[in-house]
Parts: structure tokens; sequence; C-alpha cells
């Protein structure tokens, strides 16, 4: 069996990103087979027995994933010229009153914290913010089956062949999509389950079968729910919730 970089092989199996894979590597918190790797670049066989030390674990305990209910006006990722970053809505004033969380919120915890997933600046709902690249890999890897559900409301007529369409038959950037779930919610109201997230999908969807947008919101990632969780406000992930 062809060798691997361990970098790769753990983030695969789930462990960590690549990128903290490396640090581990430097911090010498990573064992093949129980012999301790400190050389970045180390190619192993992927069906060798990989491990971390327990300072890894604890470094990954440390880590916060947020819960954001992102407002219209904000960029998901980085900030664009006369428009703030959502990151920027994460301060000690807006967290949730209601989050039955024990965290505390502290400055550290915006420390390498990043959006797992986009959701556009005329858009708005729930957005996932982590330090944990476990987290970030299993909500927008390319193998990710974590869904997406979000409430749409459009203007024009739909036939039927069109939501049929919508479901399944269309294609973006020369690219078919996934299967995805859409239904009615009220005369003028959709609701649409993905699996992927191409940039303004839903809204580029809409448009080839002759309806427009006007608003969109993001109402669960996975198992977890926007809920009750106010606009601009944010709380941390539960230790009992997962995606």
């Amino acid at each position: 069996m062809e060798k691997i970089r361990l970098s790769k092989l753990m983030s695969e199996r789930g462990l960590c990103s690549r990128r903290e894979a490396d640090t581990y590597i430097e911090r010498g918190w990573v064992y093949v087979d129980g012999v301790k790797i400190t050389e970045l670049g180390t190619k192993v066989d992927p069906a060798q027995t990989v491990t971390l030390d327990k300072q890894a674990q604890q470094s990954q305990g440390k880590r916060v994933t947020l819960l954001l209910h992102k407002p219209v006006g904000y960029v998901s990722g980085q900030p664009e010229k006369g428009y703030k970053a959502a990151v920027s809505l994460i301060t000690r004033d807006s967290h949730f009153q209601d989050d039955r969380s024990p965290n505390r919120f502290h400055p550290d915890q915006l420390r390498s914290l990043a959006p797992a997933g986009r959701l556009d600046i005329d858009s708005t709902g729930l957005l996932v913010l982590t330090q944990d690249g476990r987290i970030a890999k299993q909500l927008i890897g390319e193998d990710s089956e974590v869904e997406k559900e979000y409430l749409v409301r459009v203007q024009g007529t739909l036939s039927e062949d069109g939501l049929k369409r919508l479901n399944h038959g269309l294609s973006l950037d020369g690219q078919a999509l996934r299967p995805a779930k859409v239904s009615w919610q009220n005369q003028d109201q959709l609701r649409f389950i993905l699996k992927e997230g191409k940039k303004r999908q839903i809204r580029r969807m809409c448009e080839l079968v002759g309806l427009k947008v006007t608003g969109l919101k993001r109402v669960r990632i996975g198992k977890v729910k926007l809920g009750d969780l106010p606009p601009g406000q944010w709380r941390y992930l539960g230790d009992g919730e997962k995606f």
C-alpha cells in the first residue's frame, strides 16, 4: 500500500485539520504505532495506528465552536470594502443571555476563529464559527453529508416541472448539482435542504426556474437549529450537540 503524508492521514481520520496536524507533529504530540513523530512531511502506511498525546487532546478540548445568527449586511468570511465580517459580532455584549453553556467569553476564543461555510451578505441565519479543524472538515469538507436547511422567500411563478428541477436536474458552473429537497412552505416561501454550498447557490437555482429570491434564512445545519437565537447574537455549541 502506498504511503501518504501523516498530516493528510490525520485529517482524513478526523483527528484534526492538516494545519493542526503539522503543529502537533512539531510539538511531538503525534505517535504512529506508539513511536513519536516530530518530522514534518513524514509518510506512513494508511493502515498504521495514529494516536495523539494528551496535550493535543487538551488543546482540542479548549477550542470553541460558536453559533451566530448572522444579520443581513455582514460577510461570512474576510471583511469587504464597506462591510464588516460576521466574526466582528462575537463580543461579550452580544453573547445570548439564555446560553446554557458553562463557557465564558474570553478574547483568546477569537484567535483562529473561522466560519465553517458561507452565508451571503444579503442572507441571514445560522453561521458556524469554529477554532476546531475537525468540525470545519465535517461541515465543509468535499465529502460532507451534513444537511443545511433554508427558508427562502420568492417572487414569481413556479411550474410543477420547475419544482422537480430544483430537487434534481439543475447545473451550475458546468457541474450537475447534488439532489436537494425543495418544497413549498407557504404560498411565497420555499424550504431548501442541501448537502452542498456553492456560491449563491440557492439564488442562482431559483433564477434558473424563473424565481427571484427576496429573503433567505438558514435555520439548521445538521442536527443543530437556529432556534430562538436573536439576530446579531451568538452562543456556544453545547457539549451534547452534534452536527
